[in-house]
């Protein structure tokens, strides 16, 4: 999931570029902006910097143990001929 802090930045910036005439709903506006901003990435299926590191990092280990095994299967292959 994406980062609640990104979600309000992006709702924000939305919300500065609105006409003056809408000031006085502003608050409304960016609740809004925000609850579709999160619905919408929910939808996609996101997820945060963290979890991806976290996995990329479990998959860095992974292949270095089948590296590990691949290595030590070959020794015993070599030996056994």
């Amino acid at each position: 999931m994406i980062d609640i802090k990104t979600i309000e930045q992006l709702a924000q910036s939305l919300t500065a570029k609105l006409p003056a005439s809408l000031e006085g709903a502003k608050q409304d506006i960016e609740a809004n902006f925000k609850a579709v901003i999160q619905q919408q990435f929910t939808k996609l299926s996101l997820v945060t910097r963290e979890e991806f590191d976290v996995q990329a990092a479990v998959l860095n280990r992974t292949r270095s143990k089948l590296e590990a095994l691949e290595k030590a299967l070959a020794k015993l292959e070599q030996s056994i001929k």
